[in-house]
Order: structure tokens, then C-alpha cells, then sequence
């Protein structure tokens, strides 16, 4: 059965990721919103999650927030440069406005999270960026959790992970990694 293409694709065409998100940023909501909950549930039971602290990165309007509220998260913060309206009026709390470009260059800085959560926004990263990005979140993090409608990121060894294990739900994929030891 081949994948149903995704409906922000051609909006993404038409704008671009950045362009798409300053124009409806206010008023996002995920489309896969049942399916980022759905594999999350699956994520947190299968591989015993710390949610004491999360992060929730690239928050959209908080798809992944409310199902980690659900799933017994005890503190989340969220980031996100272009939703922070439509994450306030669906979850009541604020998102700081960082873009992934930032956390390659530092923002990220001396901060720390028992969890990173990104569901669907990873691989919208410009792939140049991308290594930072990863090194960066490993420095706040032991544990990085990437929801995602395809195999992309390609988070490769020597940006701060180890291997990922994954689970796959439908058309919705689920990869966690590990801060890598060296």
C-alpha cells in the first residue's frame, strides 16, 4: 500500500518550512495529531521514558505535549520559533521561540532535560544544520525521541547518538536514541 503523501507537502513547495510557518504558525495543528499520540503511547510504554523533564522541540500547537501530559510527564517545556500562539491556546503554557539554527550555535547551552521529544519536525531541518543540531541536543540530553512520517533524519554516529531502536505504527515511525559514550 503506498504512503498517503503528507498534506503540508505542497504548502511546504509553495513557501517554504519557514514561509508555511510564519504565515499560519498562529493557528498550526499538526494533521497527524492522532498518530504522534498514538506512538507515543507506544514509545513511553516500550521503552520506559523519563518524563520528569521534557523537552518538547518544535512543539507545533502541542500535539506531543498533551499526550506526554496524558502519559504522566511531570514537567515539559517547549521551543518553537513559529507556533507559540497556537501552543499557548491549546496547552496553557508558553513556548520559547528558538529556532534549530540556534540550538546549533549554542542556545541550548548548560541546559538539561531527562527527554528530548521531536515529533515531526526533524527532518525539516536543513541538513547542513543538522549535525549541530544533534551534537547540541546530546549536550542536554541522554535520551532523544524523533517522531516521524518517513526514515529522515539520517542522524549518523559522531553527532552525539548511538544507534537508534525503532518502532514503527502504521505510517508513523518512532526512533530513540541515545547519547552515544565515548
Amino acid at each position: 500500500m503506498a504512503a498517503e503523501p503528507d498534506p503540508l507537502t505542497p504548502a511546504y513547495e509553495a513557501l517554504g518550512v519557514e514561509g508555511y510557518y510564519r504565515l499560519h504558525g498562529a493557528t498550526y495543528r499538526n494533521p497527524h495529531e492522532d498518530a504522534v499520540d498514538a506512538i507515543l503511547r507506544l514509545a513511553v510504554r516500550s521503552w520506559q521514558l523519563d518524563l520528569a523533564h521534557v523537552l518538547d522541540l518544535a512543539c507545533g500547537s502541542g500535539e506531543a505535549t498533551l499526550a506526554l501530559r496524558v502519559l504522566g510527564a511531570a514537567r515539559i517545556d517547549g521551543l518553537d520559533p513559529f507556533t507559540g500562539d497556537a501552543y499557548l491556546a491549546r496547552t496553557g503554557a508558553v513556548a520559547e521561540a528558538v529556532r534549530f539554527e540556534e540550538i546549533a550555535l549554542g542556545a541550548l547551552a548548560g541546559r538539561q532535560w531527562s527527554t528530548i521529544v521531536c515529533s515531526f519536525a526533524l527532518h525539516l531541518v536543513e541538513p547542513s544544520w543538522l549535525p549541530g543540531v544533534c551534537r547540541a541536543l546530546a549536550e542536554a540530553s541522554d535520551t532523544l525521541v524523533v517522531v516521524t512520517p518517513h526514515k529522515r533524519p539520517d542522524i549518523r554516529s559522531g553527532w552525539g547518538w548511538g544507534p537508534a531502536v525503532e518502532i514503527k505504527h502504521d505510517r508513523t515511525r518512532v526512533r530513540l536514541y541515545r547519547r552515544a559514550t565515548t
